[in-house]
């Protein structure tokens, strides 16, 4: 199960998991036509693919997503914690609705389908991959609520790695830039990565190479956060 994995990043994940021989359910919540797409080029690749609609600001709809994955797949081996909410927030036009629908979705709502999915992937000594941030450590001003809730993410991933032992694995991933968002302009992107030692963005393959990695082959792994970003978290100027 992909969350938010319809579009970016998401869509990279449940392809490179297809390629790597996996059906995938894939959750969305607005994106029914990347979804549908994404549903048929998985199946091109000789995989089941199986649609979850659900909006995980509800707390409902929490395990309504595992069980219809289940219900859809037959179990549930892996669950990637993708969704995310990315909006502009800084502190002189402080929002606190926007600082509880992004911990909703971005921290909450993490917890919420690991503790639904949690029977399925202990019977089948599964894992659980979430997708953190960069930013976790190293904060931007103008998004104060999505960079704190990076910043939880990384704290639950280890809080999580230890109330699932020994039998579920948990663990992140943290990206760096793998794709701009698309209000970026030129010369933000280039001052972006100029802070980036390997000089480059990153791309959202990349990024979804590492999770199939941490689902496939990281046996002896758990409470660990991938840092994805060509080195910009040890960078002075990141």
């Amino acid at each position: 199960m992909v969350t938010g994995g319809a579009r970016r990043v998401g869509r990279a994940i449940g392809l490179e998991l297809a390629r790597a021989g996996c059906d995938v359910a894939i959750h969305y919540h607005t994106s029914e036509t990347s979804a549908d797409s994404l549903a048929e080029e998985i199946e091109e690749l000789g995989r089941r693919c199986h649609l979850v609609r659900g909006d995980l600001a509800r707390a409902s709809s929490w395990s309504e997503v595992i069980a219809e994955t289940v219900r859809g797949l037959g179990r549930l081996d892996c669950l990637i914690n993708n969704a995310s909410r990315f909006t502009p927030s800084s502190l002189d036009a402080f929002d606190a609705d926007c600082f509880a629908r992004t911990f909703q979705i971005n921290v909450t709502a993490v917890a919420g389908l690991c503790h639904h999915a949690a029977p399925h992937l202990r019977d089948v000594s599964g894992c659980v991959v979430n997708l953190a941030d960069v930013s976790a450590d190293r904060p931007w001003s103008g998004h104060l609520a999505y960079c704190a809730s990076k910043a939880a993410v990384v704290n639950l991933t280890r809080s999580l790695a230890k109330a699932l032992a020994p039998g579920v694995r948990v663990n992140a991933v943290a990206p760096g830039i793998a794709v701009f968002p698309e209000d970026y302009d030129e010369a933000m992107r280039a001052n972006l990565v100029a802070a980036v030692p390997m000089r480059r963005p990153g791309t959202v393959d990349e990024v979804a190479r590492v999770v199939r990695f941490l689902c496939g082959e990281a046996d002896y792994m758990t409470g660990q956060v991938v840092n994805v970003d060509g080195g910009r978290s040890i960078s002075l100027g990141g």
